[in-house]
């Protein structure tokens, strides 16, 4: 009897409430593939993908319909090519975008993620080469995803490395403008990131991973705000204990899925991310969970308080699940990708300045904002520097995904499609910061770094 409630509740949660699998991530070592001719680099890169990957949407496709367990998304995520392309000499990387792009459409993945530098503490052979590549290559491909690490607590946050962004992400706004600006959305700019994150666009495959290996992204808002809805005006101890006990069986779900992808492909199984990943369909929002525990729209004074309650129950109902999370874990506040962060967005209540004392409790960071497409260089440099400074302060992993949305401005909306949705142009502070962000160098790494 309680199996048979199991299976129904499980049923009904993807049925009724969203759940899903998010995603499914392939991460590939490519460090086997460095050459000095970038050519035969290049040709490495796309076989050992294509090899590894081969049957990675097929298998997914086959247990979606054999467990009736949606998975939305089948994705690889590979060394950061900075790494590798370094060997070659080459003056710019865009033939190793279109190499990863290639590969990514021969297997069937929606993304693939590495086209990545890790500059925490400077810049290395190969590292500002692949960084002046991401806005042709994001331009010129279609499935890649990019990232770049500028800060973690150990080594502080590389200020040169901050400014250089700024002017990346306007320079591949650029390039993307008559698609509202889309390549920023492939673009993410991390502090403290880490080496198994299945999610896109920060995922890639860190240098301390196995050769080969299946992560998995589990996501359900839906299930969170449905069990909340039992537990209306009770206590928050209460509301928190529920979370916990959604979070468990949501875990188990992908725990389940994970081992049967790992089984198949003959892959290890490395670990389950349980982010409550939104997407812009109604019933699928972060924003609505935090409305349910009490607020009248996400953005009024106490989300920062109902989020850490939520993220940190989650994590705690997850690991109880499984000895395997990793990633992120914890809930994503991306505003294009949540249909009640928009709405929140658009009414005024949910402003920039509030969504960065979010990002202090939550997964990661600002994610998927827009902002008006003539915002300076140094302006979205110094948000940067921000969201970075909450990261290395308090030793978690936060990001940069906005998206100065070129030829709009406060009033319009930008429309990306797909789970990445679309969003208000957002408002940023006017007064500059423009000295600060010139003055480069590195903020040093706090106090609390030196534990050994």
């Amino acid at each position: 009897m309680v199996l048979n409630n199991n299976i129904f509740e499980t049923i009904r949660m993807i049925e009724k409430e969203k759940l899903d699998i998010r995603t499914i991530t392939m991460g590939i070592s490519l460090l086997d593939c460095i050459d000095s001719s970038g050519k035969n680099a290049c040709r490495k890169i796309y076989d050992k993908i294509t090899g590894y990957a081969r049957n990675l949407v097929k298998v997914g496709d086959e247990i979606e319909n054999e467990f009736g367990i949606p998975i939305i998304n089948k994705r690889i995520a590979v060394t950061p090519i900075a790494l590798i392309a370094s060997a070659s000499g080459e003056d710019h990387y865009g033939e190793f975008a279109k190499a990863l792009d290639e590969a990514a459409k021969e297997v069937g993945v929606n993304f693939i993620g590495g086209f990545s530098a890790l500059v925490h503490k400077g810049f290395a052979k190969g590292d500002k080469t692949l960084i002046k590549s991401i806005p042709q290559a994001l331009n010129e491909t279609e499935r890649v995803c990019s990232s770049v690490n500028v800060a973690n607590t150990k080594a502080g946050i590389n200020m040169d490395a901050v400014k250089l962004m700024g002017k990346i992400i306007k320079e591949t706004a650029y390039l993307t403008r008559e698609r509202d600006s889309l390549g920023c959305a492939k673009l993410v700019v991390f502090a403290n990131s880490v080496d198994d994150n299945p999610f896109m666009a920060g995922a890639y495959h860190g240098i301390g991973e196995p050769e080969v290996v299946i992560n998995v992204g589990v996501s359900g808002p839906g299930v969170v705000k449905c069990a909340l809805e039992k537990v209306k005006g009770e206590p928050l101890h209460v509301v928190a204990e529920n979370i916990k006990k959604t979070a468990f069986k949501i875990t188990r779900a992908g725990q389940l899925v994970g081992n049967e992808v790992s089984k198949r492909l003959n892959v290890p199984f490395g670990i389950l991310d349980l982010s409550l990943a939104p997407t812009p369909e109604i019933g699928d929002s972060v924003a609505r969970i935090l409305e349910e525990i009490g607020l009248e729209a996400c953005g009024a004074h106490g989300t920062t308080a109902a989020l850490a309650l939520l993220n940190d129950a989650v994590k705690k109902g997850g690991i109880m699940a499984s000895s395997s999370v990793g990633g992120l874990s914890g809930a994503f506040i991306p505003v294009s990708e949540d249909e009640g962060m928009i709405q929140a967005a658009k009414s005024g209540a949910l402003t920039f300045d509030k969504l960065e004392a979010m990002t202090s409790v939550c997964s990661v960071g600002l994610d998927m904002i827009a902002i008006p497409g003539d915002t300076s260089e140094s302006t979205i440099s110094a948000i940067i520097a921000d969201e970075a400074a909450i990261g290395v302060i308090n030793n978690k992993t936060t990001a940069v995904r906005v998206i100065p949305v070129y030829g709009k401005t406060v009033g319009d909306t930008a429309e990306f499609g797909g789970l990445l949705g679309y969003a208000p142009i957002m408002p940023v502070n006017p007064f500059s910061a423009e000295e600060f962000i010139n003055r480069g160098g590195r903020i040093p790494t706090p106090v609390h770094s030196f534990k050994n």
